[in-house]
């Protein structure tokens, strides 16, 4: 069966940011073209990130998925770990504050930042 492979950025059990990649079947459409069922989604935003920019730790507030569509995109997790996002490349962004947890930028969330020369263009549709 052919698969799309969704890699996922949510939190973990000890309320730290983690990477993971899961598939999604590709069971409709014909041999030319496999498609995915439809998923819902609740809207879209595009955003223009200038060279140098770079957030501070926080946790995503709505999930949604992240493509992007110009430029470079890094995320960075606690601990060092990081990833580097290219135009074409996407995630789904889930990484949401634990229940009950006052944000603690020492565990919670994730920073991103523009890389290289271009500016960063992203889409970011809502799950």
């Amino acid at each position: 069966m052919t698969v799309f492979t969704k890699v996922i950025l949510y939190t973990d059990t000890d309320g730290r940011a983690k990477f993971r990649e899961e598939t999604i079947a590709l069971g409709e459409g014909s041999p030319k073209s496999m498609l995915s069922e439809v998923f819902e989604s609740g809207g879209y935003q595009l955003r223009h990130s200038p060279v140098g920019f770079r957030s501070e730790f926080h946790c995503t507030t709505t999930p949604q998925w992240v493509f992007i569509l110009g430029g470079q995109m890094e995320i960075g997790l606690q601990g060092g770990a990081s990833r580097v996002f290219k135009p074409g490349d996407h995630f789904f962004s889930a990484d949401v504050l634990p229940s009950g947890a006052a944000f603690d930028p020492a565990v919670h969330g994730h920073w991103s930042r523009q890389l290289g020369s271009e500016p960063l263009q992203t889409l970011f549709v809502r799950g």
